[in-house]
């Protein structure tokens, strides 16, 4: 006996709403690191999914004023930098492939990760600092990106985003 698979159809109502939650734990800072949340989050908006993006550890340095906007590519152990792993802690590299991906994205029409927050915002994203992470880091919201939704505990983000699909990133 052979099963037939439902045909999947997609539906291109104007009406996206749907009850789907997906909840991103953006825990890595690099530059490499802090896009994948932000686009999943922005893709999942444009499918009206409610979209729940949790700052944490390193990637508390995503909504840091004073680093949001200088983020860093390391190509020091990352294969996919695409470089001979000799090449990689050389002085200068880091900023050199920095800039590459800088320009990269630039060039795909990507906006930088402040502006990146501020459309996710825009669209209806919730945005939460971890308060641990917040606590370690000396930081309170006069120091972090003007639009968060709140500095919450780990407990909190789990009742706000109960039966969500999570990404830990």
């Amino acid at each position: 006996m052979t099963a037939t698979a439902e045909m999947i159809v997609p539906s291109f109502d104007d009406d996206l709403e749907t009850d789907r939650t997906l909840a991103i734990i953006c825990s890595k800072g690099s530059l490499d690191m802090a896009y994948p949340g932000l686009i999943l989050g922005n893709a999942a908006l444009g499918e009206g999914v409610d979209v729940h993006l949790f700052f944490t550890f390193w990637g508390f340095d995503m909504i840091t004023k004073g680093r949001m906007e200088h983020l860093k590519f390391s190509p020091v152990g990352n294969p996919a930098a695409h470089m001979p792993a000799a090449l990689a802690p050389l002085p200068g590299m880091t900023s050199m492939a920095t800039h590459m991906m800088n320009k990269s994205l630039e060039e795909l029409d990507i906006p930088p990760v402040p502006e990146f927050l501020e459309l996710l915002k825009a669209s209806g994203a919730k945005l939460w600092a971890c308060r641990l992470s917040a606590d370690m880091n000396h930081l309170d919201e006069s120091d972090l990106f003007d639009d968060l939704d709140g500095i919450i505990n780990a407990s909190d983000f789990i009742e706000l985003t109960e039966g969500a699909q999570l990404l830990f990133i």
